[in-house]
């Protein structure tokens, strides 16, 4: 049987001209939590963290909920993100917690979303939304990798630790999602002035050195 995927209709982003200073930008960070790494196939949303970061600054307007995957959740994964079946107990289930963290967006009025291997997240929400038959309009959204691989093109793509540390930017707790979404936005306030000092200044020249064909990984709406 066929079926047509219906739209959650948020407004996840803000259109801005293409020559918007990087500092006027607003960008919503943010990290999931999942069962495991197979979320193309069988593994589950557990956690969402957001933080949102605007004039180059990291505000207090944080988002975190836990999320009821209605599946058990493996020990391996509760050991390094310290979730259990407890914790998620009582907690909404993908649906709920996605419109939920989409509201947060919505409210706050993002220019696009930043995140650390930002494409597992973003299947993440894709996957849990399929499974209701919804799907959405993807905001412009980058990753911090690619910004590193334009300021230091011979580094290799590493752990979020380990950047922060290169970079002397704050460390929150890690494997929770608000707690890597903290971090990512740290080290992306840090990056992004780095490109300032590079002569990039607005919105069109940050999305073209991270773009696909510049080798990163920009979603353009």
């Amino acid at each position: 049987m066929f079926w047509k995927k219906k739209k959650l209709h948020y407004q996840l982003v803000q259109e801005q001209p293409l020559n918007t200073p990087i500092r006027d930008l607003s960008f919503t960070v943010f990290d999931t939590e999942a069962t495991g790494f197979s979320v193309g196939s069988h593994d589950r949303l557990i956690e969402i963290g957001a933080v949102h970061v605007e004039n180059l600054e990291v505000t207090d307007k944080i988002f975190q909920t836990y999320v009821n995957p209605k599946r058990d959740i493996p020990e391996r994964i509760t050991e390094l993100t310290g979730i259990s079946q407890e914790t998620v107990a009582d907690a909404p289930e993908s649906l709920e917690a996605i419109e939920e963290f989409y509201s947060y967006i919505e409210k706050n009025q993002s220019d696009g979303w930043v995140g650390h291997y930002l494409e597992f997240d973003v299947l993440v929400l894709k996957k849990e939304l399929l499974r209701h038959k919804l799907t959405f309009d993807e905001p412009m959204y980058m990753d911090t990798l690619d910004l590193i691989g334009y300021l230091a093109p011979s580094w290799d793509m590493r752990d979020l630790q380990h950047y922060a540390l290169s970079f002397g930017t704050k460390i929150f707790q890690r494997h929770s999602a608000v707690g890597d979404a903290l971090t990512t936005a740290y080290l992306l306030v840090e990056l992004l002035r780095y490109v300032e000092e590079r002569g990039k200044s607005t919105l069109g020249e940050l999305i073209d050195i991270t773009s696909k064909e510049n080798g990163g990984s920009a979603h353009q709406r």
